[in-house]
């Protein structure tokens, strides 16, 4: 199969060209605005408690009603937020809150009689709440209008936005501007090291070119499934940097097999021919191991972990039909022309002699040594992965200069109220609700007995200690309906919604007796919901990962142990990778070198994430290398000397491989957003110790211990792996042609066995 693609692309290689050429056109053209269709949300299980509380709240007392997503924060330039100017100022900018499209409600401290918990501390600060309705994306946009309408300066107040929906809009519009930054940083840097690489400015060019096919043909996959389902804005990042990183790392394989079947003395076509048969089958294979490893993703029902496999899905098998379509038919215009515009030559070591080859032959001789010093150090560096604490974004993920940021602290450090957290507990459809003031009396005064609750605002009055503190009126209008009611659960300040205590006081409301069926909601709630989501599902995601993984390496090379030595060093390398971001982001360790906050707390996302993908990078080197020493196997028969030869081969590349792709990581960890920055520097610690550390130590000991068992199968499974594994062996018979398609080029003449 693959012999036929190579001969079809050399023979059509104009066609190729431009069918290339007119899909990247239009690609680029349908994915052009890509991000105005992507999602900044989905960190929420849609069929969670906490989400199918939300519902309920919009549709009985309408959007907004317990968690008003925008805040207006009012300071005073002179005097108090009492005086006349003030007020006046105050409730003039209440009402033209209230009019700005996609606003639903908005009261302020100065429309709610003055209501304590709206007022600062020192008097100077007060706040005006709205509620924008409708989808994530109309809440952006209208929100991005209220942030141009309303953060300024006026003769006798200032104000500032903030709240939920201003900070994933500053999330959103900060993760573009990051992009365009890291792009920049990345494609020079990119450039430079493939020219260092191959000497020539043609063929460090040719992995670009694949790369930037590879991005804009995924933002074009991407633009097509927002059509159909929500994809995360966030998934972006993923496009860009796995779009470059891939596309260079595949091309990288094929070009430097090509380059080095010309010097074994193949022409151009039959060069061709034989790259796509071998390094073009590690790219297919590989793309599909990625593939597989982010469909993972799928299983969890958050939209933003399954936008990335999304991303992932299309970025692999784009980049794959780029690297075995596109680049083999730009080779074979080039011909020999690859090397041109040569600034150095780099003459490769006899077979035998070169570093790599070096080290393999020296982990080999002492393989229990070096196995068990690495396997120890590589334990040792997963260990503060034990106490890693998970949390949902917040604002402390936007840098500090951010206006949203800097409300959110305001309102942190000048208000006693600590409303912003406070838990919804909504009660819809209850029978004769309006009869029933007495049995919410009794709930709410239980709910505030509970420890870590400051308050509770319901129908029935407001309530601290088991005391009612203010008896039903204008504060408690909000929580009353034909058909329902609603409580809202104010947590004392030192209970952080992103915290543990915050996860107890959820569990302790959910289990506390309730004169009704009641569902919880809130910062805190979500995050108990999203953490029992993710660890429902992780089992299974786990699983598919390890059993898919399995049976494409079997395929592969039709082995048992080989799958087995691939699940467990990875494990192994991804252990030590979360360790160290645990240390660096959760720990706060490095925090003024790499310029964030510490939250004390990882996103409950980002492991499971990057885990899908470090997985999917670390089986790309794992393919690469394991297949130039099952090709070497094959032909001498000899375990050790395939081993160290393999490493010998690939070195030079795998290692150039993965600083690229590297690069590409950190440009994205320049970014401002938290997160995104963990991104990027995790992925980019699992690159280069899966290059670096697994290939050069526990690879060739690990292969040296188990011989020529590395390649053993039961006689039922060899039976299978024959008939039907990726076991493509094309022989090449190169024959003068009667008539070469292109005398310029050599021949294609290829004799399939």
């Amino acid at each position: 199969m693959l012999t036929r693609l190579a001969l079809f692309t050399i023979r059509r290689r104009k066609l190729v060209l431009a069918l290339t050429g007119v899909f990247v056109v239009l690609a680029a053209i349908g994915g052009n605005n890509v991000a105005d269709h992507l999602k900044t949300g989905g960190f929420q299980d849609p069929t969670s408690e906490s989400a199918r509380a939300e519902r309920e709240l919009d549709h009985v007392f309408g959007p907004g009603a317990a968690n008003p997503n925008v805040v207006l924060l009012v300071t005073a330039r002179r005097g108090s937020v009492d005086d006349a100017t003030v007020a006046t100022a105050g409730t003039r900018l209440t009402e033209a809150l209230r009019r700005m499209p996609g606003i639903v409600s908005s009261t302020s401290y100065w429309t709610l009689q003055h209501a304590p918990p709206l007022k600062s501390h020192d008097g100077r600060q007060a706040m005006i709440l709205g509620a924008i309705g409708g989808s994530d994306d109309a809440i952006n946009h209208a929100v991005g209008r209220i942030a141009r309408r309303f953060d300024r300066r006026e003769e006798a107040v200032t104000i500032a936005v903030g709240g939920r929906a201003e900070i994933f809009h500053e999330i959103g519009t900060q993760i573009q501007s990051d992009l365009t930054k890291a792009e920049l940083i990345a494609l020079p840097i990119t450039l430079l090291l493939l020219i260092l690489v191959f000497g020539s400015v043609v063929a460090a060019g040719l992995p670009l070119a694949v790369g930037g096919v590879s991005i804009v043909g995924t933002l074009f996959a991407l633009r097509i499934i927002a059509s159909l389902t929500d994809v995360s804005v966030f998934s972006m990042n993923m496009t860009t940097a796995m779009g470059l990183g891939l596309g260079i790392d595949y091309s990288l394989f094929i070009v430097s097999r090509y380059r080095e079947e010309l010097r074994r003395g193949l022409e151009p076509n039959d060069a061709i021919v034989r790259t796509v048969q071998t390094a073009g089958k590690t790219v297919a294979f590989s793309s599909l191991t990625v593939s597989v490893s982010l469909a993972a993703l799928l299983v969890f029902p958050l939209s933003f972990l399954r936008s990335f496999a999304y991303a992932g899905i299309a970025v692999g098998i784009v980049a794959a039909a780029g690297s075995v379509i596109f680049l083999p038919a730009l080779i074979a215009v080039l011909g020999r022309n690859v090397d041109r515009f040569v600034l150095w030559h780099h003459e490769p070591k006899p077979v035998g002699e070169g570093l790599w080859h070096r080290i393999a032959v020296f982990v080999m001789r002492r393989p229990v040594a070096v196995a068990s010093s690495v396997i120890v150090f590589l334990v040792i560096l997963g260990i503060p992965f034990f106490h890693v604490a998970l949390a949902v974004p917040d604002h402390r993920v936007l840098p500090s200069s951010a206006s949203a940021r800097k409300v959110s602290e305001q309102l942190r450090a000048h208000f006693s109220s600590n409303e912003a957290n406070a838990l919804a507990v909504v009660a819809a459809r209850v029978p004769d609700v309006a009869s029933r003031t007495h049995d919410v009396a009794v709930y709410a005064a239980s709910l505030s007995m509970i420890p870590g609750v400051s308050r509770v605002d319901s129908r029935a009055g407001i309530y601290a200690f088991g005391k009612q503190l203010v008896p039903p009126g204008a504060l408690t209008a909000r929580f009353n309906a034909s058909d329902g009611t609603w409580l809202s659960v104010v947590p004392t300040e030192t209970v952080e919604a992103m915290s543990p205590q915050g996860e107890h006081l959820v569990h302790e409301i959910r289990d506390a007796t309730a004169p009704f069926a009641v569902k919880v909601s809130g910062s805190s709630a979500i995050l108990v919901d999203e953490k029992a989501a993710l660890f429902a599902r992780l089992p299974v995601a786990l699983a598919l990962i390890a059993l898919s993984t399995f049976v494409l390496l079997f395929m592969m090379f039709g082995g048992l142990l080989v799958p087995v030595k691939a699940l467990v060093i990875n494990v192994l390398s991804l252990s030590a990778t979360f360790g160290a971001m645990v240390w660096i982001f959760q720990d706060g360790h490095l925090s003024h070198v790499l310029d964030f906050t510490s939250t004390g707390t990882l996103d409950n996302t980002i492991p499971i994430l990057m885990f899908c993908i470090a997985f999917g990078l670390s089986m790309d080197y794992e393919v690469f290398l394991l297949s130039r020493i099952k090709e070497e196997y094959d032909r001498t028969g000899d375990n050790t000397a395939s081993v160290a030869i393999g490493l010998e081969r690939t070195g030079r590349i795998v290692t150039a491989a993965a600083l690229l792709i590297s690069v590409v990581m950190l440009a994205f960890a320049s970014s401002s957003i938290t997160f995104i920055k963990l991104f990027g520097i995790g992925l980019a610690i699992a690159v280069l110790m899966d290059a670096f550390v697994i290939r050069a130590t526990l690879v060739p000991a690990f292969m040296r211990l188990a011989g020529r068992a590395n390649w053993w199968a039961p006689a039922p499974l060899r039976r299978f792996y024959e008939r039907f594994g990726i076991n493509e062996s094309d022989g090449l018979e190169f024959e003068a042609p009667p008539e070469s398609p292109d005398p310029q080029s050599g021949s294609i003449e290829v004799a399939e066995s």
